[in-house]
């Protein structure tokens, strides 16, 4: 029987480090008080350490500051503006995550590219922009994965599987990539500024084949959350991509696993499971995995290792626990890899890493 395996994972993250200058920044936005007090306080919980940009940090600029800066106040960026940066410099970064995946002069052999990114559209589409960056095959099969936010690893996956099963011989090269930090809102909304603290920039280049080696894809599982479209949306503005995150999300995803536990682990017990790779979305979405399915605290330990290191790269941030994990290989060990999305829609997958 045909299986599916992520062979290998290659992952990158821009050289600026934003975080504190980020911090910095948008708290001097928000009114002298209480909403200061509050929003350092939580950025002090949050569990994240670094968080990377194409943009360096002087393009967080003040409105009186010399010409220059992307970011200024009150007079933030158009939409127009910050997908011409996409359009720049995710080939460039997605070039240093393909660097590390090593194909080793398989590149003729790849039959199929699946990109997902939900941070910037651009025709020809990153899909064609990679194939011609590599010189990859010109009967190549693309699929794009968009606006699916940060559960849109999990289908893109599936679509490597389904490519493998259909064709032993299948080469599958899956991007996902996510310039998060392009997005920036200017706010003064404790709230929004904090959902803001979250995201950073990264890529993700994966592998997958029928070769026996690394992670071996099972079944994958897709559900709705019901009475949850509302606390996670994504729409295109006027100056960027405006992301919504309900303060809610934590608590109906544990609400959810409680309540659907035994469907998410297909009747089996928590202790099955040896691995669990998670999309860090934020600290609280976490300790709501944790809480909802009873783990004890080290289960999640590389999905926060991620988020402490990287913060939340949307569809990008599995990925990089999956190749946290490869790193590790020692025994074989079965593993469940889980997303979140909007909708809100619950992404999972079964793998098993081999020795």
């Amino acid at each position: 029987m045909t299986i599916a395996h992520i062979n290998r994972i290659g992952t990158a993250v821009p050289p600026h480090d934003v975080h504190a200058p980020y911090l910095r920044f948008i708290q001097s936005a928000l009114p002298e008080g209480k909403a200061r007090t509050v929003f350092e306080r939580m950025a002090g919980r949050a569990g994240i350490d670094h968080r990377f940009s194409v943009l360096h940090q002087d393009g967080l600029v003040e409105a009186d500051a010399p010409p220059g800066g992307f970011y200024r106040r009150g007079d933030y960026p158009s939409t127009a503006a910050r997908m011409r940066v996409y359009e720049a410099e995710a080939p460039n970064l997605a070039a240093v995550a393909l660097g590390r995946l090593d194909l080793n002069g398989e590149a003729a052999r790849i039959t199929h590219l699946v990109v997902a990114s939900c941070t910037g559209f651009v025709a020809p589409g990153l899909d064609q922009l990679l194939a011609r960056q590599l010189g990859l095959r010109p009967d190549l099969q693309r699929t794009m994965v968009g606006f699916m936010g940060c559960s849109a690893a999990v289908p893109a996956l599936r679509i490597a599987q389904a490519a493998v099963l259909a064709d032993p011989a299948a080469r599958v090269l899956v991007v996902n990539l996510e310039l998060c930090t392009l997005h920036l809102q200017e706010t003064d909304d404790v709230q929004t500024a904090l959902s803001f603290m979250l995201f950073g920039d990264g890529c993700a280049a994966a592998l997958v084949t029928a070769d026996p080696a690394g992670l071996a894809l099972g079944d994958f599982k897709s559900a709705l959350i019901p009475d949850s479209e509302d606390m996670i949306t994504w729409h295109v503005g006027d100056q960027g991509f405006v992301m919504y995150l309900s303060g809610q999300v934590p608590g109906r995803i544990a609400q959810a696993l409680r309540e659907d536990a035994g469907g998410l682990l297909r009747g089996e017990g928590t202790q099955a499971i040896d691995l669990w790779a998670v999309h860090g979305g934020g600290r609280t979405v976490l300790d709501a995995v944790q809480a909802g399915l009873n783990l004890p605290p080290e289960t999640l330990a590389v999905s926060r290792g991620v988020l402490r290191d990287h913060g939340n790269m949307s569809s990008a941030t599995i990925m990089f626990a999956l190749a946290r994990m490869l790193a590790q290989a020692g025994a074989e060990q079965r593993g469940m890899a889980m997303a979140f999305g909007p909708g809100m829609v619950a992404e999972t997958f079964r793998f098993t890493r081999l020795h």
